[in-house]
């Protein structure tokens, strides 16, 4: 089979991959462009640890194809921070111990900044049904949400 020539934008930077048409988006991003943050928990859609966004579209990269993301702007974890500076979601999941063996912890980050650019001042509710699809086996989801709601007071300047 021949491979496809893919171009996209990948936090914010150009990129250009050479993908099998079977490949997902998963593999792509940790194979052909060695952003190896977003992680690989069940392979089916159902766990979160793969959510990344698509043209500001949280998805699941495991049931994405690489060749539908031609054109496309891609947001992985690698993204969040801005050089050593943290973003306030991910100080804030240090601060609360919101992480434990840190394989869901990408997804989370991805999907709770998904939520705080659509909501900037969520309520716990809207939390916890907006990261419904992203499955922790380790913490329990209060210092999660308790994390999520803490950034976004900050990020809000309360």
């Amino acid at each position: 089979m021949a491979k496809h020539h893919i171009a996209a934008v990948v936090n914010g930077d150009p990129v250009e991959f050479l993908c099998e048409p079977g490949d997902t988006l998963l593999d792509v991003l940790r194979d052909a462009l060695g952003l190896t943050g977003t992680k690989e928990g069940c392979s089916t859609g159902d766990c979160g640890a793969c959510s990344v966004t698509v043209d500001g579209r949280l998805v699941c990269a495991c049931l994405m194809l690489g060749v539908e993301a031609a054109g496309t702007s891609i947001g992985t974890i690698e993204g969040m921070a801005n050089g050593e500076e943290l973003h306030p979601l991910q100080r804030k999941f240090l601060e609360h111990a919101a992480l434990q063996c840190g394989i869901c912890t990408p997804g989370f980050l991805v999907a709770a900044k998904s939520l705080l650019e659509r909501s900037p001042d969520p309520t716990e509710t809207e939390v916890r049904y907006w990261l419904a699809g992203n499955l922790c086996r380790c913490t329990g989801y209060d210092k999660i949400v308790r994390a999520v709601l803490d950034a976004a007071a900050e990020m809000r300047g309360a």
